[in-house]
């Protein structure tokens, strides 16, 4: 049974056409490397599935089950979560507060309720372990490699209990060491069930951990494939239109 499966996604904006009849399936505990030129539909596509975008026609399954997303709350209540690229994380705040941001825990004390720090940073400390991170509940965020910033960002996914993360250019702009950190993160993810959708220009890192290689040229699906049967090479060919379908 597929994590989620998109079935003949079409999203119009007026006369331009962002995608047009895409088909693909994500099972569970799957990384999917997404993979276009820029303008390709992957944005898109993604802010489909996370409920930005309503898509003009197709439908969107999950485990199964049909469903219908009119706001980004939808989906990350049905288990959808998306790390941006710039991580929608505070730099004066600490790990524990970043990870529970907007989902304060607080604990009662008399006729006052107090935020419980405590109980945060000892749940983030739980959620690092586990992404085997060692990344510390107190740190600031503005202090931090942009390893650990990932960290923090895939620890508050973890909150949510997510079946599915979203990960948009996680390796961009950080140093080689920084990279395998983060792609170590995502191998966590995939051991523990999620499913991880991985856009990403960098296709090493892509093809590091991917199963499997999704690519969009203009909107359409030309590739969907699993990363041990393709290669960047053709990866290559899809993208730039040499190859037209694989």
């Amino acid at each position: 049974m597929s994590a989620l499966r998109l079935a003949n996604i079409t999203k119009s904006f007026g006369a331009i056409h962002a995608l047009t009849d895409v088909s693909l399936a994500i099972e569970p505990g799957e990384v999917v490397g997404l993979m276009g030129d820029n303008g390709a539909g992957k944005s898109t596509l993604v802010k489909v599935i996370a409920g930005n975008f309503a898509p003009t026609s197709g439908e969107l399954f999950l485990s199964e089950r049909r469903v219908e997303f009119h706001k980004p709350l939808d989906a990350q209540r049905a288990g959808i979560e998306v790390v941006y690229q710039d991580l929608a994380i505070c730099n004066n705040l600490s790990a524990a507060s970043n990870v529970f941001l907007g989902r304060e825990l607080t604990r009662q004390i008399g006729p006052f309720q107090i935020i419980d720090y405590a109980g945060m940073r000892n749940r983030a400390a739980e959620l690092f372990a586990r992404l085997k991170s060692e990344t510390r509940p107190r740190d600031l965020v503005k202090r931090m490699s942009g390893g650990q910033r990932q960290a923090v960002a895939i620890a508050r996914t973890l909150l949510s209990d997510a079946s599915i993360v979203l990960m948009d250019e996680p390796t961009a702009a950080i140093s080689v060491r920084q990279v395998a950190e983060v792609l170590n993160l995502i191998r966590h993810l995939r051991d523990h069930g999620i499913a991880v959708v991985l856009i990403s220009h960098r296709m090493p890192d892509v093809f590091e951990v991917a199963d499997k290689i999704a690519v969009l040229r203009r909107g359409r699906l030309v590739a969907s494939k699993k990363a041990a049967d393709s290669s960047a090479e053709e990866v290559t060919g899809l993208i730039t239109g040499a190859i037209e379908m694989a």
